[in-house]
């Protein structure tokens, strides 16, 4: 099974279309929400090195990822210069609140839902990357989303392999109960586009 088709396995539902051509639309806004969510990713992997100290594996690997975030950041900050747009404040979208409002509360529950929201944000990450690009006509942009793939691919790896070492027991009950989760928030119409939002509710 290739990565396409792993990424295509793990997410319960394909970005819908309609908020496909809004990104085709909305240039600007999505390399600008973009840019947050590359910020935001590396702050995730930050915070959960300085909350779980006595896991080396977990430290490894979100050292490294939020390096790589940071690094995406710096990227996306140089492509939207090249293009004139402005990075700036946006509201940001209901996607990964709606998936961490159901996160547990005692450990190591908290943990483990933390690391599978992570590889679900960074699946649909991929995800919503290869469907873009062939169809964008800023090559440079298209070029750029395909690179991402493979490191956005291992991301959704690293967090779902330590949520399965973080367990010590199966979860194969939390990854449907977020899929189900994250098939809604991907499904349900957004009044703003977004990175991670819904389909827009010009398209409703």
């Amino acid at each position: 099974m290739d990565l396409h088709d792993e990424i295509a396995q793990f997410l319960p539902c394909p970005t819908p279309q309609a908020w496909i051509d809004e990104a085709l639309r909305q240039p600007a806004i999505l390399l600008i929400d973009h840019a947050h969510c590359e910020k935001k990713a590396a702050s995730t992997a930050m915070n959960l090195l300085f909350r779980y100290v006595d896991r080396p594996d977990l430290l490894n690997r979100m050292s490294r990822i939020a390096r790589e975030e940071l690094i995406h950041f710096e990227q996306v900050l140089m492509l939207m210069h090249e293009r004139g747009i402005t990075y700036d404040h946006l509201t940001p979208a209901h996607y990964a609140q709606g998936l961490r409002q159901h996160v547990r509360t005692h450990e190591p529950a908290r943990l483990v839902d933390t690391l599978i929201i992570g590889a679900f944000i960074e699946a649909r990450s991929c995800e919503r990357f290869a469907a873009l690009a062939p169809q964008l006509t800023d090559k440079a942009l298209a070029r750029y989303y395909r690179s991402l793939f493979k490191a956005e691919a291992r991301h959704y790896r690293d967090y779902l392999e330590l949520a399965e070492d973080a367990a010590n027991e199966p979860i194969s009950e939390r990854v449907p109960f977020f899929a189900a989760q994250e098939r809604s928030l991907i499904e349900q119409v957004d009044e703003e586009f977004r990175f991670h939002s819904g389909p827009p509710s010009s398209a409703a």
